[in-house]
């Protein structure tokens, strides 16, 4: 009996993959186990790939032996954290998925404001641990979000501006790497690869566990204020001027948006197209009001205000609902530095066709903390952008895949003129190697070196591939 890799790949024998199971701590799902159809789902439904192998690692002797058995079988090879990459890179057809989902181990330190993560947690779970001690850690705005892509390809969200990107609070990391050796990475101990983990994305290898510095950010003064849509070009306007003045304790980021038709939204504006912020201020309460004052005080105030006070985890958690898995999802994403008034222009034009009530744009701002790191200081290129653009076409239904995707693609066309040139890896899909160069910058020619002493083989590709020097 034999696994075949393809039609036309090599087969594995059963005995050699009965082997690889019995080196396992964890779970070895073959195609026709019962749990299959589920372990290969990830949170992008437009994603529909048949992996030969699924190993869901218990520990990281587990992931050493998945990563052996993948490069002594010329397995094509996927890593998983939490499921949430857009283009779908954490799953593959006919090779080895290393599923890191069991590995959910959490260790905070409070006196030294350390968490030391296993990277097949999510975010909530992050939270959940962080919350208790009155701390927290910068990441995204999806609670089911893993820990492990998201901070490898950057890491941003609410407190950006206050606390700086996700890899500007890695602090170490541990890595199985492509010859299966178990090292760490940090400023003093494979300090290249440490520079390359910040930004490179699971180039470099398995990262099984993050330790990541804490912030005393506890209760926040956060939510959506909306606008109509016919406000949206002034509302843009002062947001753009706004923003890069504000107090660095004050994150929010636009957002073109229609309402969730359901409780508890208003029924007057439920199923309209508005533009909003989604604020959060991270300073003492005590200086909200007035952080906040500007913008209720701005175009007759706005039409839906529950900004106010809530724990971090409820503002992490907030979309949650609105965006479970299963849905349709096609990104777009850039770099901003400069939002010019035809692009405005440009922005709610296309804002108010969006297809399906789910789609959405936002601006995030990525100045303050993130922007105060230098460029060189990780492979992270962007510190001179103020915004990341994503623009992001999702539906619940299959049948709107084309339309999604060419609005998607339509507005990114219009509004690219204006951007930085490159993006944020996190929010791309599959779009060759000059816009994971034009992402990367000068920066990308160190992580091509980097990348040749880790990974020669290239056995790290099933991500936003930098190529070996």
């Amino acid at each position: 009996m034999s696994l075949r890799t393809s039609a036309s790949g090599p087969a594995l024998a059963d005995s050699t993959v009965q082997e690889f199971a019995q080196s396992l701590r964890g779970q070895l799902i073959r195609r026709g186990d019962a749990e299959y159809d589920a372990a290969r789902r990830v949170y992008n439904a437009m994603i529909d790939r048949y992996p030969l192998l699924i190993a869901r690692c218990a520990n990281v002797a587990d992931v050493i032996s998945s990563v052996n058995f993948a490069r002594e079988n010329k397995l094509l090879l996927a890593i998983r954290s939490g499921g949430h990459n857009g283009p779908g890179l954490g799953v593959v057809d006919d090779g080895l998925v290393i599923d890191l989902s069991l590995m959910k181990g959490i260790r905070i330190d409070p006196v030294a404001r350390t968490a030391r993560v296993e990277t097949g947690c999510t975010l909530g779970d992050v939270d959940h641990a962080t919350h208790a001690f009155g701390l927290a850690t910068p990441s995204g705005i999806i609670s089911t979000t893993g820990v492990g892509g998201i901070t490898l390809g950057g890491g941003l969200g609410n407190i950006t501006r206050t606390a700086g990107l996700s890899i500007d609070n890695m602090l170490e990391a541990d890595v199985v790497l492509a010859d299966g050796r178990y090292v760490t990475a940090n400023a003093e101990k494979n300090a290249d690869l440490f520079w390359a983990l910040r930004g490179g994305g699971g180039n470099f290898g398995v990262v099984t566990s993050i330790l990541y510095r804490l912030h005393p950010i506890d209760t926040v003064y956060a939510g959506p204020m909306l606008w109509p849509i016919d406000r949206a070009e002034e509302v843009l306007r002062w947001y753009r001027d706004f923003m890069p003045h504000a107090p660095e304790s004050l994150n929010g980021f636009f957002a073109f948006l229609t309402v969730p038709p359901a409780a508890p939204f208003p029924e007057d504006l439920q199923g309209k197209i508005m533009c909003g912020v989604v604020w959060c201020y991270a300073g003492p309460m005590e200086g909200a009001e007035a952080a906040l004052a500007p913008a209720r005080e701005r175009f007759g105030g706005p039409a839906l205000d529950w900004v106010g006070p809530l724990p971090f985890p409820a503002l992490q958690s907030m979309f949650d609902a609105i965006y479970p898995p299963g849905d349709q999802w096609y990104w777009k994403a850039d770099f901003v530095k400069e939002i010019p008034d035809e692009a405005i222009t440009r922005h709610v034009a296309f804002a108010k066709t969006m297809p399906t009530w789910k789609c959405t744009v936002h601006l995030y701002p990525i100045d303050g903390a993130a922007g105060r790191v230098a460029k060189d200081a990780t492979a992270w290129a962007y510190r001179d952008a103020k915004w990341n653009e994503v623009i992001v076409g999702v539906s619940s239904e299959p049948a709107d895949v084309d339309r999604i995707t060419k609005w998607a693609r339509e507005y990114w066309e219009a509004i690219h003129p204006y951007t930085a040139g490159g993006a944020y890896i996190n929010m791309m899909m599959e779009e060759g190697v000059d816009r994971i160069k034009a992402t990367y910058g000068e920066n990308y020619g160190r992580l091509a070196a980097i990348k040749a002493t880790y990974d020669p083989a290239n056995l790290f590709r099933v991500n936003q591939n930098i190529v070996p020097r």
